[in-house]
């Protein structure tokens, strides 16, 4: 049987990274969806971990044939999720986890309906998420203003998603996802029950 998908949305500040780090660092079983870019790689970044890095040409090539679940152009260079690396741990039977906004998160139902578990996770409140924003430190008023405003539109659609976590004790959340990891890779497509049933 092949793998499975999970999608992870959630307002930026909500501790999706932090929970994601967590799991990865114990599972080597899971493949951890990285886009690829045409820019240049920056100082501390590296090739698989931050980023696939690839040419402009390259880039292009995959566009023509479809290998992009998603792409755009962003001042001059090119960001997407090639469906390469992903066709390839599904194929190895991994967890593929895609930490994504709600957009994407439209386009990989689209693309795997099958095969795809979706989570949103979230703060307590409103001026919990500014707090945490505000905390990091890494965001000017403005900028943390923005965010807030983008996660009161993104929470408008949390009934599109299976399972939905408020993240306001960071073990328990953290059980809580393993959990839905669990149940995600036990979890079978309408084929992969056909392919078993035809051979049974």
């Amino acid at each position: 049987m092949n793998g499975s998908l999970l999608v992870i949305s959630g307002p930026s500040g909500c501790g999706k990274s932090s929970l994601l780090n967590e799991i990865l660092q114990h599972d080597n079983s899971i493949y951890f969806s990285i886009s690829t870019t045409t820019r240049s790689i920056r100082d501390g970044e590296k090739e698989g971990v931050d980023y696939y890095y690839v040419s402009k040409q390259e880039f292009e090539k995959d566009i023509k044939e479809n290998n992009f679940l998603e792409w755009a152009n962003v001042h001059d260079n090119y960001y997407g999720t090639s469906l390469k690396p992903i066709k390839k741990a599904l194929a190895d039977g991994k967890l593929v986890i895609f930490d994504i906004d709600v957009q994407g998160h439209e386009i990989v139902k689209k693309k795997f309906p099958n095969l795809l578990t979706s989570l949103f996770i979230t703060t307590p409140s409103q001026i919990e998420l500014e707090k945490r924003l505000t905390k990091r430190g890494t965001d000017s008023h403005d900028t943390i203003q923005k965010r807030v405003s983008n996660a009161k539109d993104e929470m408008k659609r949390v009934f599109e998603y299976e399972y939905f976590l408020v993240n306001d004790n960071f073990e328990k959340t953290l059980e809580d996802l393993k959990s839905i990891i669990k149940v995600t890779r036990v979890k079978k497509s309408k084929e992969d029950l056909s392919n078993f049933l035809s051979n049974w």
